[in-house]
């Protein structure tokens, strides 16, 4: 299976929105990666619903988002309205996971599990089968732009042997530092989809960029 890009809105040009929605839209990228930040579960405030309006006006692909916020079940069901195709919660925000999880598939998304670097993969065991994919944070959530945690190669390989027992058609996400210098390990130690921002649009040519970040795979995949 060839691995997925999701270039990151949140490091794109937002005084040229629509610019940058188009240019994803014309590149090998496979998905448009949203991240919701509430300023409570994390140290940040992204968007909301307008700006998803905005997103999904223009976007072809589809809108993975990632909910950094506290209470997200409150939420499911609008950014499903709003486009989403997949929704990422976090097991720490999350008191009834399997619940939350319910409320997703409900909706019409797919379901994904996004884990802080300091949260361990087998705290997923229980609930691995009932998931469309896990997001594995290889920063701490809330910036962009931050160092990649090395010990997260560590943590995608145990959760790809853990998956290929429970669960061998899960997708393994990885969010934070991802670039040109870690994919290939990335991808080796199981990872299928690869969030990148600062990588792709501060590139002096993003879609030169995300064709590279293509190239280091064969095969496909579909949402």
């Amino acid at each position: 299976m060839k691995h997925l890009i999701a270039p990151s809105v949140l490091s794109a040009d937002f005084a040229n929105l629509q610019r940058d929605i188009e240019l994803i839209n014309s590149s090998a990228a496979d998905w448009f990666h949203v991240d919701v930040m509430d300023g409570v579960f994390v140290p940040n405030i992204s968007f909301g619903f307008p700006v998803m309006a905005a997103i999904k006006k223009y976007a072809t692909k589809p809108l993975d988002v990632h909910l950094m916020i506290v209470n997200p079940d409150a939420y499911i069901d609008r950014f499903a309205e709003a486009g989403a195709s997949v929704i990422t919660v976090h097991y720490e925000a999350c008191t009834h996971l399997h619940r939350t999880v319910q409320l997703i598939h409900a909706a019409g998304c797919k379901a994904c599990v996004a884990l802080n670097p300091h949260t361990p993969v087998a705290l997923l065991k229980d609930i691995l089968e009932d998931l469309d994919m896990v997001l594995i944070m290889s920063v701490n959530p809330g910036f962009g732009g931050q160092q990649f945690i090395p010990n997260s190669l560590k943590k995608i390989a145990e959760l790809r042997s853990m998956a290929n027992q429970l669960n061998p058609d899960l997708l393994i996400e990885v969010d934070g530092g991802v670039s040109l210098l870690n994919i290939a390990e990335l991808v080796q130690a199981g990872a299928n989809v690869l969030v990148a921002g600062n990588a792709i649009f501060a590139a002096d040519s993003p879609l030169d960029m995300i064709a590279a970040m293509k190239q280091l795979d064969s095969g496909t995949m579909t949402l």
